[in-house]
């Protein structure tokens, strides 16, 4: 599955810092702009996985119903 979200960047002295509009605590740094984009992807990649792992161990045993959940903005 593939997901899109906006990447933000600023330029502060000799570094770049980035972070993801619509996922808290994805933040990044890196010397230049290409490093900050490819450190923000692997962040975004590794708080996703967290999260589904820390919810896959919360449901565990549970009956739960998943669905996928498409939205517009």
């Amino acid at each position: 599955m593939e997901s899109a979200f906006t990447g933000v960047f600023e330029k502060v002295g000799d570094w770049y810092i980035g972070h993801v509009e619509e996922l808290p605590g994805a933040n990044t740094q890196g010397k230049t702009l290409d490093e900050a984009r490819e450190n923000l992807r692997e962040a975004i990649e590794l708080i996703l996985l967290s999260n589904r792992e820390l919810a896959e161990k919360d449901l565990a045993g549970k009956h739960v119903i998943r669905e996928e959940i498409k939205v517009s903005v």
